[in-house]
Formats: structure tokens, sequence, C-alpha cells
């Protein structure tokens, strides 16, 4: 049984802690209220990868891997349940800080040679209430709820059995052919004789396994897709698939850039710290003919941190090496209007100001 939750528990998982928040149903309430199917996301996480060992559960940008799917998932509204299915405690209990429920899977379908449809046929069948089953792929970290709201109306609305989300590609493809001891090769998609511009063709649809939507019926059936199928074009900097390590460093700054990071609203800065040397200065100090020292300030750091105070950020020019005694003590604090503190630990020093006002590292800067 798939039971709608009335409340569901959102978590973000950092390196060392778990903090939870309710989610009202009000927040949560699935928004295609003219289906009354049961639909729920699925979401494969088995313990046994191979080119990356858990994968599913590694940090990626400060969250576990599978844990931006879910939070799209969750804030889609559009899913009665949103489930991972593994076969490992650790990913189980992950899943569940996020605010997953788990199905676990049986040894049958956690074998290296099992297909992903054969273990949401399993899944089907522990839960013959659920109409509908929308497969997330866990190495799509870039996914946003409105991306599966708009792909799940064309089964809502238009009727479809499935849909499933594709990435337009414009490259040509080549196959290669083999002819005796010798290797060939023939074009797929293109005629090398006239060689389109990109400006003048479409391209091609390609999956970029981000998710799969389909009816009961048809899993049933052994298909993924069929029946009245509709692609889902993702734009591509929200197609990512991670598949070894090289390809985390790429997926980890595509997620940074275009990630889906939650509903909650930005966490609002306090307190800037500001570097002097190198920073606010050139690093430099210059000298008069009569031995006055002096250093280079740019104009638009000051105007930036009046802007900021006048939003009641506290600015803090901080400073590991040492700067003429009359520059510290008198000019440079009253040209920039803020503190001018002199560290040698500058973490240390940090900290017992954060003590000192009451702040989290989420509001400093």
């Amino acid at each position: 049984m798939a039971p709608s939750r009335k409340k569901r528990k959102r978590a973000l998982v950092c390196e060392n802690e778990v903090v939870h928040e309710d989610c009202s149903d009000t927040k949560r309430r699935k928004v295609n209220l003219d289906d009354s199917r049961h639909i729920a996301a699925l979401i494969l996480a088995r313990g046994g990868s191979k080119r990356i060992p858990l994968k599913n559960i590694k940090m990626l940008a400060g969250v576990p891997l599978i844990g931006w799917v879910i939070r799209a998932a969750l804030d889609s509204g559009v899913f009665d349940s949103v489930w991972v299915s593994t076969d490992h405690d650790e990913i189980a209990r992950v899943a569940k800080a996020c605010g997953a429920e788990v199905h676990r899977r049986s040894p049958e379908v956690s074998k290296d040679t099992t297909s992903s449809l054969e273990t949401i046929q399993e899944f089907s069948r522990k839960h013959p209430d659920v109409g509908v089953i929308c497969n997330i792929q866990a190495t799509s970290p870039c996914l946003h709820p409105h991306h599966l709201k708009e792909a799940l109306e064309y089964i809502t609305k238009g009727g479809c059995d499935s849909v499933f989300s594709v990435v337009r590609r414009h490259r040509f493809r080549w196959q290669e052919v083999k002819e005796g001891d010798s290797q060939c090769t023939t074009p797929l998609n293109l005629d090398p004789a006239h060689r389109l511009r990109r400006q003048d063709w479409s391209g091609e649809l390609c999956e970029n396994g981000s998710f799969y939507f389909a009816t009961k019926e048809l899993i049933e059936n052994g298909l993924l897709q069929g029946g009245k199928m509709k692609y889902f074009e993702m734009k591509p900097k929200y197609s990512v698939d991670i598949g070894d390590d090289i390809d985390w460093f790429r997926a980890e700054q595509k997620v940074l850039c275009y990630g889906y990071f939650g509903e909650d609203k930005p966490e609002v800065v306090k307190l800037l710290l500001r570097n002097v040397s190198g920073c606010l200065t050139d690093g430099q100090i210059y000298m008069s003919a009569n031995g006055e020292e002096m250093v280079s300030i740019n104009t638009r750091d000051q105007a930036g941190i009046n802007m900021l105070k006048k939003k009641n950020v506290k600015a803090i020019l901080i400073e590991k090496y040492p700067i003429t005694k009359a520059l510290q003590k008198k000019k440079l604090p009253k040209r920039m209007r803020c503190l001018l503190v002199d560290v040698n630990e500058k973490l240390k020093k940090v900290q017992k100001l954060m003590e000192k006002e009451g702040l989290e590292w989420k509001e400093v800067a």
C-alpha cells in the first residue's frame, strides 16, 4: 500500500548532520486533482554501483546525489508518494532523511544484470494501488519541479500512457562497419556531400535519462515506453548524467549554476568579512617623495560596502599582514566606515566574531 502522507518531512542533508523541516499538506498537496489515480515517484538506488561506490548518496554540492531529485519530486506537488527503491541500509537512511519513503527491493532485483523495468515491476506488484509511476534517475541532479509538473500533464490531461525526458542534440553520428579485417564507417544522420549548418537543422531528440512516466498497465505489459507516447524536451543545461568520477566535477559545476535548491527563501547575510591586501587593495604599498606610505582602494568597493550597510549588513575588514599604523588606526576604517581587525589566524578570529554577533556560517559572507 502506498499511502498519501498528510505531512512530509523534508531534510537538507549536509556532511555531518540532517536538518528537518515540516512541510504541511497544504504546501505539498497534489495539484493534479482531476486525476484520481495514485501517482508515485520512484527513484532506483541500488547499493552496488561499480564505477563510483555508493554513488547515489555521495555528496554533490553539499547534498547527497539522490537528495536533489527527491527535493524536486517533493516540491513538484504532483505525487501522492515519493519512493526510493534500494537494497542498502545507508541509502535507505539518507532517503528517509531527505523526505522519501523506502521500498526495500528483493535480492532478485538487486543484481548487476537486473533491468530498471524489472525493479519497477516489483514495486508495482507490491503497491497495486499505484496507477502511474515516474521513474526518476538519481543521476539527474539538475531536475526541477516544473519539469515533472509539465510532463505529467501529458498523462493526466493529454491521455498519454508514457512520457519521457529528452534533450535536443546537434551531432553528426557515424556507424562502425566491419568488413573482414578492416574497419570502415558510414553516416547515420547526415549526407557528407551536403553537410547542414547547425541553424539549418533541427537536431535530434535523445533520451537524457532524467525521468520516465508510465501507467501501471503499460508496466505490467513489460514496457516503460509505449501506447500513446510523448516526449518532454529539457534544455541542455538541465541535462546531467553521472557515469564516472570525471563526470562528478562537471556535474557539480552545472548543479551550482542550474540545480534546484528548494522553495525556501535564501538565507540573509548579516556579516561581510573582507580581506584588505589583495582584495580591497591591489596588494601594493606606495611611497610618496616625503616618505608617506599609501595604498590604492577601489571606490566601487567602498560604494558596495555602503550599500550593504544600508541593508543592515555589518562589514568588517580583516588583515593578516601588517600595513602602516596610520592607515590601520585612522584612515582606512574612516574611509570605508567600518571596523578593521588585525588577525593572525583568520578562521579563529572569524569564529569569535560570529559568537559575539550570534551568527551562523550561513549568515556570513
